[in-house]
């Protein structure tokens, strides 16, 4: 027999649907795992049990759509070397692909599961993870399988770097043959690291055509370090997600408007290389679907926090309140191409978090400040 619960006495409702984002006084009714009905608190339905929000502030689980949790050992040195004046580079990717090899598949899972379980405590509902500290086909591989026990939205990111022992043009062949074929069934998605010292234009556009003739969809990471075609080549080939697009040109700017892409911003990395952020508001201005992610990774992005990339959006990158949290659920659901989460209207899943303040304002006005005061997954209470 199905139970309904209704989460009554919400003092704002952030619904993430661009029909009606915000609902005063409001209240919400979980039927299967799904949100059966949502509006003011006045006119809901009768439930079988009730939850009292008390006044909180409820808002729709975080949408993370770019994460790279699957790998071990530890970089703090690099980090301490950034935050006494080395620049970022990226090269410390290397160091993690020797850790990860070399650790067993147990040790990677026990730790990408205490990623996850640390980013739904504060929030996350939905994580996308990427493999890509492997970097041969037997490593890649088992990150992904691995992924898979965590999330649906896994990507193959096997063009992450070149590793040092082989050279650009043999990586590129094995990328886009034996180490797909082997990676294809455990991803969703197909990812290149478009960037000076990583792949170049021809080489992103290599893999990535080979990603989509396997089946998978495309994201690809662009213009974090530099001005490059990889924003371009993610339109041209219908990506749903271009990320990091810290520099960008004109054209890059007027493709993403034009196009489906979502430009998704990972102030997080910003923040842990002393770089500049990303413009996002010339991003929205020009009508771009912009998202918000951690960039969870052991080298340039060592949080889990969606909550602090809402803060840093905010104060750091000129984005309103309401443009953060709106990146940071619906935006990450457009990232994924997700129609059943990001947003809390019915028929979507019941992933929400009642956050301990009476706005999702608090994410950003109290920055650091642990507000989740409850996370719902799939209408369940974590």
């Amino acid at each position: 027999m199905t139970t309904t619960t209704l989460i009554d006495r919400i003092g704002l409702l952030y619904t993430g649907d661009p029909a009606r984002e915000e609902i005063p006084d409001a209240a919400l009714v979980i039927e299967d795992g799904l949100v059966a009905w949502c509006g003011p608190a006045a006119e809901a339905p009768a439930a079988d049990e009730r939850v009292d929000a008390g006044g909180r502030a409820v808002i729709p689980g975080f949408v993370d759509s770019h994460a790279h949790l699957i790998f071990a050992g530890d970089r703090t040195a690099e980090f301490q070397a950034r935050m006494s004046g080395e620049p970022y580079t990226g090269g410390g990717i290397r160091t993690t692909v020797a850790a990860t090899r070399q650790a067993g598949e147990a040790e990677l899972a026990t730790h990408a599961y205490s990623l996850v379980r640390e980013m739904r405590a504060q929030g996350t509902t939905t994580v996308e993870i990427k493999s890509g500290y492997g970097l041969s086909v037997e490593h890649e591989r088992r990150s992904l399988e691995i992924a898979t026990t965590l999330t649906d939205e896994t990507t193959f990111l096997g063009a992450h770097v070149v590793p040092s022992d082989v050279d650009a043009d043999s990586y590129v062949r094995l990328v886009a043959g034996e180490m797909l074929e082997a990676c294809a069934p455990y991803a969703k998605w197909v990812d290149v690291f478009c960037e000076r010292g990583a792949f170049d234009g021809d080489q992103t556009r290599e893999i990535l055509s080979a990603g989509l003739k396997a089946g998978l969809g495309v994201r690809v990471h662009a213009g974090q370090l530099t001005e490059g075609p990889g924003v371009r080549i993610a339109c041209e080939l219908g990506a749903a997600s271009a990320d990091h697009c810290t520099h960008l040109t004109a054209a890059d700017v007027d493709a993403l408007a034009s196009s489906g892409t979502v430009a998704t911003l990972l102030p997080g990395a910003e923040f842990s290389t002393r770089s500049p952020y990303p413009d996002a508001r010339r991003l929205i201005d020009a009508g771009v679907t912009v998202a918000l992610a951690t960039d969870c990774n052991p080298g340039s992005s060592f949080t889990s926090s969606m909550a602090f990339c809402v803060a840093l959006a905010v104060r750091e990158m000129r984005m309103t309140p309401l443009e953060a949290i709106r990146a940071a659920t619906y935006g990450g659901a457009r990232a994924l191409r997700r129609t059943d989460v990001g947003w809390l209207r019915r028929g979507a899943r019941a992933d929400l978090v009642v956050l301990d303040a009476p706005s999702y304002v608090h994410l950003a006005y109290r920055p650091g400040v642990p507000l989740v005061h409850q996370v719902f997954h799939g209408g369940l209470l974590l």
